[in-house]
């Protein structure tokens, strides 16, 4: 993209004060507030008229006044068909970048209404917000405006119905002939605005509501990328573009836009159904945009090249779109990139890795991964943008990567689909991103995706943020039954064994342990986001004794209190990084815990203890009932139903009920204790965060603590 100010500046069309926060223009000697965001469009406007479309610096005049009845107002540009600038040629209006689409179009009456005003004929007007332009082509006397796709450049006449082609620059430049424009490379933040602006041009209007509004850009921004990837001749135009059509051809300018708005869809509607055909799993409805609205949002994008924009800008500039969208209800599909990235880097992940998250959102991880990768094949082949061979390795390296050993679950069709559009604006790693409920066993999802690739034992690294908060009930999901996590654990110092039940509900991020384990091939790595209560609390007790029996605990890295708020969650939480166990090593860990289990229980006598303080307890309740029934005169039933003995029996079994505790108590530390004898020894990497990069609001801060834990874990990960 050129950077219109500095050439500018170069070649003395434009200055600065020390600060840049005053602009002057040299030539007519005038000094405006560049910290008005309408004058940063103005600076750029004025020095694309004379860079791209040639006009001489002396027939531009700026800030012109303009009569209106009887308030004088003024035009931010007029150029003129003469030297001594008495021949107004074209009027140009700017606006700031932020400007609504209402706004926008108020805009373009009111350059209308100047281009009328003044005193000679205005043949073009030119609207901008410097990330969107109308251009039109006026005539007083017939009170008409045609829209054009451009304003002529200097000595043409003639203006094509279409602005942008293939190859633009290569094309040979002809005196008095139009130069046609290619598409253009923007910085993040400036696609990002046309991203926001375009959603808000389709909902704004109340037609739709903003969630239906994110899905319809999603589909044309799937246009967008599909009509940049298509095979072209040079010079030959983009479809996804405004075509105008000439008063020559149709004489009512209503009727024009018509036809214009029919042909662009019919476009629009082509490109994405040849793209459907190709990837049937990324839309499956029909775009439902009406003509006009569909201009509206190619009005934004249409001059924009997103195929060579840098990866990370146009990641970031969607995803902090995708942001400002979902945030607020959906929040929990966010895993903030700093810690995405934090686990992403530490993990051995290489090309030939397969790599899933089982509950992907906008598929954050897995586009940290896909990035990894892509930087290595860089890495390995350095000059793969000149070198033909070693393009092909770098190409092949990476994108065999995303396109077979990449894969993501989401149960959210909405955002599933956003997370498909997320990796094919990073260039691919979408084609096993799936619609599905990630608790499902593999064979249902492969039965309802036909996917087969999603295999139980198949992946080596499985990097995931579960949702949290959320139950699992028996009664709504029949394959709670069939997850150990989801039965009432075993009891070791139960009397009687009893049989096994499901439980009526278990948390999503329990069930996603396992599940996730379920996938892992044996040493593979599962990296997962869990609330600190899993760790912690001694009703979870069950839950860190299964992953102790599935997993060997490489690191667990505590999160400050504020990693998720930013995104509607308080919950203090922790970054697991566990590695599967061999079946022989998780067999041997259950045979030596059960080999303590047993030791303890006979060698304390246990059982045996257990029954006769039962007996105890019987001889005792026997013995009260006949002492109140003698003293009563009534039956040993009645007596057992007074207060008198209800009272003396409910101290007797908490006074029982404390010994079996402490006896229980007794027996949990020597099982510890034993544990910890018998049971192999391994190192454990362990790290406090408490900042992270960010604050509570989601806010930039300086430090970020996961940038020297992650060297230090990547080393202990590399050594194991």
């Amino acid at each position: 993209m050129k950077d219109y100010i500095k050439i500018g500046i170069e070649k003395n069309l434009i200055s600065f004060n020390e600060d840049m926060s005053r602009i002057t223009y040299v030539f007519q000697k005038k000094e405006r507030n560049y910290n008005n965001p309408e004058e940063k469009v103005q600076a750029e406007t004025f020095l694309r008229l004379i860079l791209d479309y040639n006009y001489p610096v002396n027939r531009i005049k700026q800030f012109v006044p303009v009569t209106m009845g009887r308030e004088i107002k003024e035009a931010d540009i007029i150029i003129y068909d003469d030297d001594m600038c008495m021949s107004p040629h074209i009027l140009v209006e700017c606006k700031r970048q932020e400007v609504s689409e209402a706004e926008y179009q108020q805009a373009i009456e009111q350059a209308y209404s100047y281009a009328f005003a003044l005193p000679c004929d205005v043949k073009f007007v030119w609207v901008t917000s410097g990330i969107k332009s109308d251009y039109f082509e006026v005539d007083k006397n017939q009170n008409t405006r045609n829209q054009m796709p451009d304003i002529p450049q200097f000595g043409v006449k003639n203006v094509a119905s279409y602005k942008y082609v293939y190859g633009a620059e290569y094309l040979p430049e002809v005196s008095g002939k139009q130069r046609f424009f290619d598409l253009s490379v923007i910085e993040q933040s400036d696609l990002t605005r046309r991203f926001k602006q375009a959603h808000e041009a389709l909902w704004a209007g109340g037609q739709l509501n903003p969630s239906e509004a994110f899905d319809e850009l999603d589909k044309l921004i799937f246009c967008k990328i599909w009509d940049e990837r298509k095979p072209r001749r040079m010079g030959e135009p983009y479809d996804f573009q405004i075509i105008t059509v000439s008063k020559e051809e149709e004489k009512s300018e209503t009727q024009r836009r018509l036809i214009e708005n029919d042909n662009l869809y019919k476009r629009i509607i082509a490109l994405y159904e040849e793209g459907r055909q190709k990837d049937k799993e990324v839309f499956r409805d029909n775009i439902r945009l009406t003509p006009e609205k569909i201009r509206t949002v190619v009005g934004y994008l249409e001059s924009v090249n997103l195929g060579e924009t840098d990866l990370d800008s146009k990641g970031r500039a969607f995803e902090t779109f995708m942001g400002s969208f979902f945030r607020g209800n959906f929040g929990q599909y966010f895993t903030p990139r700093e810690i995405v990235k934090f686990i992403v880097d530490v993990l051995p992940i290489e090309h030939d890795s397969k790599v899933l998250d089982t509950s992907c959102g906008s598929g954050g991880f897995l586009l940290y991964a896909l990035n990894k990768i892509r930087n290595k094949a860089t890495e390995l082949y350095p000059l793969y943008k000149t070198d033909t061979r070693q393009y092909k390795h770098w190409f092949s390296y990476w994108h065999d990567f995303a396109e077979k050993n990449l894969y993501g679950i989401e149960i959210s069709e909405q955002i599933s689909r956003a997370a498909k559009m997320n990796m094919i604006i990073h260039d691919d790693g979408h084609t096993n991103v799936i619609t599905s409920d990630g608790l499902m066993s593999d064979e249902s999802i492969i039965a309802k995706t036909n996917n087969h690739g999603f295999k139980y034992g198949t992946f080596d690294f499985i990097i995931t943020n579960p949702p949290f908060g959320s139950t699992i009930r028996q009664s709504e999901q029949a394959y709670l039954k069939t997850y150990q996590l989801g039965k009432k654990e075993e009891d070791w110092l139960a009397v009687a064994a009893r049989p096994q039940e499901t439980r009526d509900g278990q948390s999503t991020e329990v069930l996603f342990i396992e599940q996730d384990y379920n996938f892992l091939k044996e040493g593979g790595y599962l990296a997962i986001v869990l609330p600190d209560g899993i760790l912690t609390n001694s009703t979870m007790q069950y839950v860190r004794t299964q992953i102790e029996d599935w997993f060997r605990i490489v690191a667990v890295i505590s999160m400050p209190q504020t990693a998720f708020m930013a995104n509607g969650a308080g919950v203090k939480s922790s970054v697991l990084f566990l590695r599967k166990w061999t079946k022989i090593e998780t067999k041997l860990l259950i045979n030596t815990k059960k080999n303590i289990e047993e030791r303890l229980l006979h060698d304390n006598c246990y059982l045996v203890q257990r029954q006769t303080w039962d007996k105890e307890i019987k001889q005792k309740q026997k013995k009260k009932a006949n002492e109140i029934k003698s003293k009563q005169n009534i039956s040993v039933t009645a007596a057992k139903q007074t207060e008198e003995y209800k009272t003396w029996n409910a101290d007797l079994l908490t006074e029982y009920a404390n010994k079996v505790d402490e006896l229980k108590s007794l027996l949990t530390d020597e099982y510890q204790q034993a544990k910890q004898k018998e049971l192999t020894d391994y190192p454990i990497f362990m790290a406090i965060a408490e900042s992270i990069g960010y604050d509570a609001t989601g806010k930039k801060t300086s430090v970020n603590e996961l940038d020297i834990i992650g060297e230090e874990l990547r080393k202990f990960i590399n050594s194991l």
